[in-house]
């Protein structure tokens, strides 16, 4: 039994797209902090700033950035989980199924749920490969926000083959051998949303 890996490459790569998410959470952090604070004393701590700034009234000067930083505060938490999902990301076709692996996430996908494999853009520099499933496996997942940070990373029913995969092609004509599916399959999955 082959577990298909990240390259090298890829997981440098990885690792530096999930440094810069912490810088961007960080700045967004350090930004909210100064524009809700703008025009208090610079002594008190950021929750009096805050409490002073509301009662007074917050100018669209200070909304506006901070809502701006409310939203990369929440979204890169979850950029930065796919990445780390996939910086840790196996593949291992076994008999009962593809067997997918990564922090915290462990699937067993039996090869009668895929229902197709498709690529994702074919257009991009490295496009993604996706699994279509005809069940959604995330119930497998026992950590309610693992659960649910996978749901938002990959989707219901499908889960991605990343593009800095080893021998991601080969896995990719595994996985239609041993699913049965024919050339014709990826085009017609290509279009179902789940």
């Amino acid at each position: 039994m082959k577990t298909y890996r990240l390259s090298p490459s890829a997981r440098r790569s990885a690792i530096v797209l999930l440094i810069g998410a912490l810088i961007i959470w960080v700045f967004a952090l350090w930004t909210l902090r100064i524009s809700i604070a703008t025009g208090s004393d610079p002594s008190i701590g950021f929750v009096p700033a805050l409490r002073e700034n509301l009662d007074r009234g917050l100018s669209p000067g200070q909304i506006i950035p901070a809502l701006l930083m409310v939203v990369l505060l929440v979204a890169t938490p979850l950029a930065a989980w796919s990445i780390i999902e996939e910086l840790g990301a196996q593949y291992t076709p076994t008999d009962a199924g593809l067997r997918f692996t990564s922090f915290g996430v462990a699937l067993t996908c039996p090869w009668n749920s895929v229902i197709g494999v498709h690529r994702r853009d074919d257009d991009a520099d490295e496009p993604l490969d996706e699994v279509v499933l005809s069940d959604d496996l995330s119930s497998q997942i026992r950590n309610p926000l693992v659960r649910w940070l996978h749901r938002q990373a990959c989707g219901v029913r499908r889960f991605i083959i990343y593009a800095g995969l080893e021998d991601r092609d080969d896995l990719v004509r595994e996985i239609r051998m041993r699913a049965g599916l024919n050339d014709a399959q990826p085009a017609l999955s290509a279009g179902m949303t789940g």
